[in-house]
C-alpha cells in the first residue's frame, strides 16, 4: 500500500489532481482545512474506483504546529509521491499589504512547503520510484506587478526546488523532485488573493486554464523526467524543460 499525499486538495488544482491521480489508481492522502469538501472529493475518488484508499487528514497547514504534527502522522503509510500544492496569493501594492495575511502567506507558501519537503526527502530520497513535487508559478520565474510579495514567495518555491532536485541528482539521489509553474488557473485563488467572492475569469482574463486542465499538465511532469513543469506566459502552451536558475557547484560536494 503505498500513498500520494496532495496538500490544498480541497480545492481547484488540488482536487483535480486527486482525482487524476486515482485514475492511475493511485490511493491518495488528501489535506486541506475543510472536512466537509474533502469528504466531497473522497466520495468522486471512490466513483472512480471504489477499491482505493483515501485518507482524510484535515489541517491548516499556515500554523507550523499543525505541519510537523500532519508529517508525523502519516509515518505510519508508505509514500511514493508528496505534491505541495497548499498555498494562496495576495494582490495589492506592496505599501498597502495587510501583514497578517501576507505572515499566513510566508508560513504557508514557504515555510510549510520547506519542511514538509525536507521530511520527505529525509525519509525517501533514497527510494526508488518517489517523487516530490512543488507547486510554484509563472510568478516565480518572473516577478508581477501588484503581485510581488506573492511572486516571491513562489521563486523561493522554484528556486528550492530546482535547488534540491540537482542537489540530490548530483548526489545520486533516488527520489525525483520537480516543479510545477501554473499560469492564471480558474481556481478559488482570485477570490482569496483580492478579498472577493465571486472573481470572473471569462470577464476579467484574456487566457486561462482550468484547473483539470493544469492537473493534466501535471501529470504530465509526473510521468516526464523533466524537472519543470511550466506554462509559457505568451502562448499559453504547457512545457516540460530543464531548470531554470543557476545552480553552481560547491567545491567541495558532501554528503
Amino acid at each position: 500500500m503505498k500513498y500520494t499525499v496532495i496538500t490544498g486538495a480541497s480545492t481547484g488544482i488540488g482536487y483535480e489532481a486527486a482525482l487524476a491521480f486515482a485514475g492511475k489508481n493511485k490511493n491518495l492522502i488528501i489535506v486541506a482545512r475543510s472536512k466537509e469538501k474533502l469528504e466531497q472529493l473522497e466520495k468522486e475518488i471512490k466513483q472512480i474506483n471504489p477499491d482505493l484508499d483515501v485518507i482524510v487528514k484535515v489541517s491548516d497547514l499556515s500554523v507550523m504546529e499543525n505541519v510537523y504534527k500532519l508529517y508525523e502522522d502519516l509515518k505510519k503509510y508508505e509514500l511514493e509521491t508528496w505534491i505541495n500544492n497548499a498555498g494562496f496569493g495576495n494582490t495589492g501594492l506592496v505599501k498597502d499589504q495587510e501583514l497578517g495575511k501576507i505572515e499566513m502567506m510566508l508560513n504557508l507558501n514557504i515555510e510549510a512547503l520547506t519542511i514538509l519537503s525536507t521530511l520527505f526527502t529525509k525519509d525517501y530520497s533514497d527510494t526508488e520510484g518517489t517523487q516530490l513535487i512543488n507547486v510554484s508559478s509563472v510568478g516565480g520565474y518572473s516577478v508581477v506587478d501588484n503581485n510581488v510579495t506573492y511572486s516571491a514567495t513562489k521563486f523561493y518555491v522554484s528556486a528550492f526546488t530546482e535547488g534540491l532536485a540537482q542537489e540530490l541528482g548530483k548526489r545520486g539521489g533516488k527520489m525525483k523532485v520537480k516543479v510545477l509553474a501554473p499560469a492564471a488557473t480558474e481556481t478559488e485563488f482570485a477570490n482569496v488573493a483580492l478579498g472577493v467572492n465571486n472573481f470572473d475569469y471569462e470577464e476579467s482574463t484574456p487566457r486561462f486554464h482550468t484547473a483539470k486542465e493544469m492537473a493534466e499538465f501535471l501529470m504530465k511532469l509526473y510521468e516526464s523526467d523533466k524537472i519543470i513543469g511550466i506554462v509559457d506566459i505568451q502562448t499559453y502552451e504547457f512545457k516540460l524543460t530543464d531548470p531554470v536558475f543557476n545552480f553552481r557547484q560547491s567545491q567541495t560536494m558532501k554528503d
